[in-house]
């Protein structure tokens, strides 16, 4: 029990997460997400995200699945059918909230998803949609992408 007043031990509190936080290699949690695909191995992948954790896809539709039940459900059909392509990583770069990844789906289709994460570094919330690679251009010549 901390013999500091009560504001201020949340406040260490906080900083201690944001700490733990910081120190967690998002980047690695990301490649580990990637290699479970790849292996097709929906345990290992669904213990990578938080028990409260979400998955908004835009993939086939703008759906958005919560919980470790409805993200099985989301993971298990895309593991168990995927082509030759599946999950070949394009890009992966740090973002100020998370890390986005580019990748190929489990159809071996552009995929871009942003992952953001909870103090303990397990996934809180990934976002995805459909991308046009990096060597494609707009009207305009700038690089056509999702985010």
């Amino acid at each position: 029990m901390s013999n500091l007043p009560k504001d201020i031990a949340k406040d260490t509190a906080k900083d201690t997460a944001k700490d733990i936080a910081n120190d967690i290699d998002q980047v690695a949690v990301v490649v580990d997400w990637l290699d479970a695909c790849r292996r097709q191995e929906l345990g290992p992948l669904l213990d990578l995200y938080a028990s409260e954790a979400s998955l908004e896809c835009d993939c086939d539709g703008a759906n958005i699945y919560a919980g470790r039940a409805a993200l099985e459900s989301y993971w298990r059909p895309r593991l168990q059918a995927f082509s030759p392509n599946a999950f070949g990583l394009e890009e992966i770069t740090p973002a100020a909230d998370g890390v986005m990844l580019d990748y190929l789906n489990s159809e071996g289709k552009p995929v871009r998803i942003v992952f953001t994460f909870d103090a303990s570094g397990k996934i809180l919330q990934t976002r995805c949609a459909p991308f046009a690679p990096a060597t494609a251009r707009d009207g305009a010549g700038a690089r056509d992408r999702a985010w």
